[in-house]
């Protein structure tokens, strides 16, 4: 029972903000009504000289007049204005046929950059020296590729690396004072990701 009061009131809260929007409506726009002088219809007969003349046949013209398009105060009329001007507000929409051929663009960028990304990659296993940069850092990239091209791929990067120190033989001599010199650290990639 009380869901039905429930709906009852809501029922006529919806009625009386309609009424009270039409009313508002009908108070800023004051002369939107119809105007006074339109012939009322009158009920019963009509006086002989109130009856109308049947129409006589009137010349025609070669080119029809156009009667000037009058405005129409009315509520209708203003909504139609309104609609007018959002038209104007709003982008344009594109054809169906130029959105498609945007989004056909946009697929073939994704798919170039996929195949780019898809290429399979292999981790391989071995040992290759790092040659050493110009400013006696180890470039262990071209020690990568060469790892990679030895199992058969085009290039590679390095996943791990090892370093050794290689020394002279005299280093291991008894009694030999090491010198600064005599080793030096040599870097190899052990594993890559080749492609």
């Amino acid at each position: 029972m009380p869901d039905r009061i429930g709906r009852l009131i809501k029922l006529f809260g919806t009625q009386r903000a309609t009424v009270g929007l039409v009313a508002s409506v009908l108070a800023v726009a004051p002369d939107a009504g119809w105007s006074q002088g339109a012939p009322q219809p009158s009920l019963g007969l009509q006086s002989p000289a109130e009856q109308p003349m049947p129409a006589q046949p009137e010349r025609q013209e070669i080119e029809p007049r156009q009667a000037p398009r009058q405005e129409n105060p009315g509520l209708i009329n203003e909504i139609g204005k309104l609609f007018e001007k959002s038209k104007s507000l709003l982008p344009s929409l594109k054809s169906p046929g130029a959105t498609i051929d945007d989004l056909n663009a946009g697929a073939k960028g994704a798919g170039d950059s996929l195949s780019n990304i898809a290429r399979p990659s292999v981790m391989v296993s071995g040992r290759a020296a790092c040659l050493v940069a110009a400013n006696g850092a180890p470039d262990c990239k071209a020690g990568a590729d060469r790892l990679c091209q030895s199992k058969g791929y085009k290039e590679g990067k390095s996943l791990d690396t090892d370093a050794a120190e290689k020394c002279s033989p005299k280093v291991f001599l008894p009694g030999y004072k090491r010198q600064s010199g005599d080793c030096k650290t040599e870097n190899y990639v052990t594993r890559a990701l080749c492609q």
